[in-house]
């Protein structure tokens, strides 16, 4: 826990709570004006990708390995993936209700590193799984006489997706901490940009028949500064993740990042009008314990 005391690891783990569910704000506002999906990653990489072009000039990138360019690869492949199922879940859904859920990579973690990594959760990490998935009950819980939850909840498209999202995503956080490795933090965030913008304009140009290029054109110029907006948060959330990487392992950071569940819900409520805020609040609160409990006894 004494890396948590360096200033670089915490300053990247607080800046990682706050604007992740902020970039969530700006993707489900955009959607909302019927931009599509994939045209919101896209435009989200291709504007960091401009940004990137200024760092490389002054920082050149170093002689990269064989093994960078295969793990860049399957990084990109799942993370363009990932963004493109969650920007389509808050399209649907509620930002309150798909925030929280993002609790649960944690969970997939865990889970990933019984099979891969050989790593048995001890009983503090199976507790903080079952106060995870409690949370999720009140949460989850839809709105009626009753208010139970109901399994039914998962046969909505909005919360498969957002699930979707967050096992791509949980994956590609085990090859960006190799990249990391590799190289560093900034250059694992140039491949992010450039490799994420690569993927999403070619899966844009396979979908050009379904897109409505004016109506999208149109959008785009009505809400450019949204779109500038979103770059930036985006930009500063997977730049903040990854140095939190550098510094910790990752099954600590995705945990910690949980916290950003109580911003979901507050953020949700506010700009999206959500109702039920003390329930979703008391449930993302649960998940969080969850997640601090897999953080310390691990």
């Amino acid at each position: 826990m004494l890396l948590l005391i360096l200033s670089t690891t915490t300053l990247a783990i607080g800046v990682r709570i706050l604007v992740n569910p902020l970039s969530n704000v700006f993707q489900k506002y955009l959607t909302q004006r019927q931009s599509n999906p994939l045209l919101v990653v896209m435009i989200t990489y291709a504007l960091l990708s401009v940004g990137c072009v200024g760092y490389i000039l002054i920082h050149p990138l170093p002689q990269l390995s064989a093994d960078f360019w295969y793990n860049s690869l399957i990084f990109n492949l799942l993370a363009v993936t990932g963004n493109f199922f969650l920007v389509k879940s808050l399209q649907e859904g509620d930002l309150s209700v798909l925030g929280p859920i993002n609790a649960y990579k944690s969970l997939v973690s865990l889970v990933f590193g019984i099979f891969l990594l050989g790593e048995i959760p001890n009983l503090w990490g199976i507790i903080g799984m079952i106060l995870i998935v409690s949370g999720s009950y009140f949460v989850l819980s839809q709105s009626g006489s009753s208010e139970r939850f109901s399994w039914d909840i998962f046969q909505k498209k909005e919360v498969q997706y957002r699930f979707l999202a967050l096992i791509f995503s949980a994956i590609d956080a085990l090859f960006l901490k190799k990249i990391i490795l590799l190289t560093d933090a900034n250059v694992a965030f140039v491949s992010w940009c450039v490799g994420g913008f690569i993927i999403s304009i070619l899966l844009l140009l396979l979908t050009a028949r379904k897109l409505q290029l004016r109506l999208q054109l149109g959008v785009v110029r009505a809400y450019k500064w949204h779109f500038f907006a979103l770059a930036i948060s985006t930009g500063l959330m997977q730049l903040s993740t990854n140095y939190a990487f550098e510094g910790i392992q990752v099954s600590y950071a995705l945990a910690l990042f949980q916290i950003s569940a109580l911003v979901s819900v507050l953020l949700g409520v506010h700009f999206f009008k959500e109702t039920k805020l003390w329930r979703k609040l008391g449930g993302a609160a649960i998940m969080v314990a969850g997640a601090a409990l897999i953080i310390l006894f691990r």
